[in-house]
């Protein structure tokens, strides 16, 4: 369904792919996080799609949708990615594109759904000269969504072009990925109030379109809330690979990407509110919608629309180097990247909306939303003052960042039994941000930032292979995590070491990460087992939330199961992860020492068993399904409150002819589970959270030729 539904197969990786097709929640190894993903670095054939891992209302799964044209798919977490390439000390998922052979061949596939899903996907492959492949593919969709909001809210298309060279001693690879597609994004909605909450929507054709200001000089502009959260742009690159002989290869990966990341949200403000309470509390019979229904019972909720337009560019280029040199495999590269955003936000614009599914808005605007979210307080003075609930906030903003790195490696071994891998990297950081904010920008510069860094990282690890079938291995790192546009945006200077904000050093935050594990694999069963703990030091905030941003550091303990029985025609797969970790430290917020990490279970794993049977002598079937279990977790870094553990089921059954036709129905969350994924994040005390997506039955057919 997602791009980060696919992460949930990834032990040590806690995905939130209930917001809709773009703009998830990704989580690695307890590393701390409010939102997005700033531990996950997404690529193609290598290359970074973008050069920082998130922003504001941005993570990289935003401009990836998987389709048919993608062949394999690697994720790699800890182990040498801090080194190598990006950088990347968290989470790197890889996705590797079909490439064209000597054969042409292909597939075209069709998808339904009982909720109205339309999509059809396509790729083919083969040869277009002497040693010169192509491959083309990628989907067009449309669809109401699960969360039925009047109108088609997930709509899309997708093509995907890449050419292959071969020559007699390496490969020259391009591709470019050509992507406009859109869903809903689904926030937290009101809990207890009676709606259904796999199938609910608050947004409809009443709150569809909005007329906002959009400076503070008064002008105006009307939007279509229908495009959620979504990614109309391309994403480009050139894979190279060559032997030059005596025992020496290089390698480049490129990317290119530019488009728009743009976000519609429609977005609770507070607790929901029942009617004869606010009818109270207005001193009136009446409430009333903008479409003319008069409510006597029920809820009602301050909801906001926020917009965020976001044009994004990056160049990243990964150069190496490799020489096979007796027992070593030597490695040298240097990496660059050059990414900017160039941001408008209007948040806020809060109105009342009755609390059902495609609600009406209230009559009153901004007033009656203050009366819905507002509350008293008593001044200095110990006079009752009302304050109201609603808020705006713009900005006008342009970033842009530059990393230039080198980096070592040597694979030693020792003997036929130990292996030694060291690697070794220097980074330099560049940073300039412009900013004009406030309730509206005004068009006055308001905050501006020059700021400069260089730092290492480095990996070290050995290997012992105990038989050909058992091995063990020990792993420790330090990673490398500087701040990004939006940290600044939110104050963040504490790694500041020369200078100002305008003109200054800042170092690198805290990351250390320790690894032990073993591997087993003999004919019917596999194991994989880590062990892992990270110190990790970040700037914790959240756009339009009720709390501080805070400086903190964390450490976790946690253990990554990964492991696979496969007797006859039955395979079972279970993946599973089991973490503890905590806050240790917080200058700014001091009373959350001790406090657990958010957001992310302690407890977390797929079962996922499948059978594979004859139904004739041309007619092959497998039966599959999958158990998930999530634990408890904490909402927010206060540890306000615990969210509730919640098991997911869901089953499916594939058919395949022998002449390549292949039939799938498969039923997600068959039992309706209600699990919630999160709570409120801008606002850990509103009783608000996002739950599961209801039940759904889909079903498609392919042709493989």
């Amino acid at each position: 369904s997602s791009t980060a539904a696919a992460l949930e197969l990834v032990p040590g990786v806690w995905s939130e792919s209930t917001g809709g097709v773009a703009g998830a929640n990704i989580m690695v190894r307890g590393l701390p996080s409010g939102g997005d993903a700033p531990f996950v670095t997404m690529s193609i054939n290598g290359a970074p799609l973008y050069g920082a891992q998130t922003l504001s209302f941005f993570e990289q799964s935003t401009i990836f949708r998987i389709d048919e044209t993608i062949a394999t798919t690697e994720a790699l977490r800890g182990g040498p990615s801090s080194v190598f390439s990006n950088g990347e000390a968290g989470l790197t998922t890889n996705f590797n594109l079909i490439k064209g052979t000597d054969q042409t061949k292909g597939r075209v596939k069709y998808s339904t759904s009982d909720y109205g899903l339309q999509r059809v996907d396509g790729v083919l492959s083969g040869p277009v000269g002497d040693k010169l492949y192509y491959m083309v593919g990628g989907y067009f969709r449309t669809s109401p969504g699960i969360r039925n909001t009047q109108f088609n809210s997930e709509d899309g298309q997708q093509v995907t072009l890449q050419l292959t060279k071969v020559f007699d001693k390496g490969v020259i690879n391009v591709f470019s990925r050509i992507t406009d597609d859109h869903g809903q994004w689904v926030l937290p909605m009101a809990l207890g109030t009676g709606n259904n909450l796999g199938t609910y929507s608050p947004l409809g054709n009443s709150t569809r379109y909005r007329t906002l200001q959009i400076n503070a000089q008064g002008d105006s502009a009307t939007y279509d809330f229908s495009r959620g959260r979504g990614w109309q742009g391309a994403i480009s690159g050139l894979n190279f690979d060559y032997n030059l002989g005596s025992g020496w290869t290089v390698r480049d990966n490129l990317s290119y990407t530019k488009g728009n990341a743009d976000t519609y949200g429609f977005v609770p403000n507070g607790n929901p509110m029942s009617v004869s309470a606010l009818k109270a509390k207005l001193g009136t019979n009446t409430i009333q919608t903008v479409g003319g229904k008069s409510l006597s019972s029920g809820y009602v909720q301050s909801y906001g629309s926020w917009v965020v337009l976001k044009e994004l560019e990056s160049l990243t280029n990964d150069i190496s180097l490799t020489k096979d040199v007796e027992n070593h495999k030597l490695t040298i590269g240097a990496y660059q990247a050059y990414w900017t955003t160039n941001d408008f936000w209007t948040l806020g614009n809060h109105i009342g909306v009755e609390n059902t599914t495609n609600g009406d808005i209230l009559l009153g605007g901004r007033a009656i939303a203050d009366s819905i979210s507002g509350h008293w307080e008593v001044d200095n003075q110990g006079t009752p003052v009302f304050v109201g609930g609603s808020w705006n906030y713009g900005l006008n903003e342009a970033g842009d960042s530059r990393v230039f790195a080198i980096y070592a490696g040597d694979s030693w071994q020792l003997n036929e039994k130990v292996r030694l891998d060291l690697g070794l990297r220097y980074h330099f950081f560049n940073l300039n941000f412009t900013l004009d904010h406030g309730s509206h920008p005004d068009g006055v510069t308001d905050l501006t930032a020059s700021l400069d860094g260089d730092d290492w990282a480095g990996t070290a690890a050995i290997n012992y292979a105990v038989n050909e079938d058992f091995g063990v291995f020990a792993r420790g790192s330090k990673g490398l995590f500087y701040p990004n546009f939006d940290n600044i945006r939110e104050g963040n200077n504490y790694n500041l070491t020369e200078g100002t904000l305008q003109d200054g050093t800042i170092e690198s935050s805290l990351f250390n990460q320790y690894e032990l594990g073993l591997k087993y694999e003999h004919k019917i069963l596999s194991l994989f087992l880590t062990g892992f703990v990270n110190t990790v030091e970040i700037y914790d905030g959240g756009v339009g939330s009720t709390f501080a941003a805070a400086q903190l550091k964390t450490r976790t303990f946690g253990t990554e199961v990964d492991a696979g029985l496969s007797v006859d025609d039955f395979k079972i797969k279970l993946t599973g992860t089991l973490q503890s970790g905590e806050i240790t430290e917080s200058p700014n917020a001091p009373e959350t020492v001790g406090n657990k990490i958010w957001r992310q279970p302690g407890v977390q794993f797929r079962l996922a068993p499948s059978y594979d049977f004859q139904l004739s002598n041309n007619l092959n079937a497998t039966l599959y399904g999958a158990f998930r279990y999530v634990g408890t977790r904490w909402n927010d870094r206060d540890n306000s409150y615990e969210l509730d553990s919640y098991t997911k089921l869901d089953i499916g059954l594939n058919v395949a002819t022998a002449g390549g036709l292949t039939f799938n129905i498969s039923g997600d969350n068959i039992t309706d589970s209600e699990g919630l994924t999160e709570g409120d994040p801008r606002d850990p005390a509103a009783k608000n959270g996002r739950p599961l997506f209801g039940r759904s039955i889909n079903f498609s057919i392919s042709v493989d030729f």
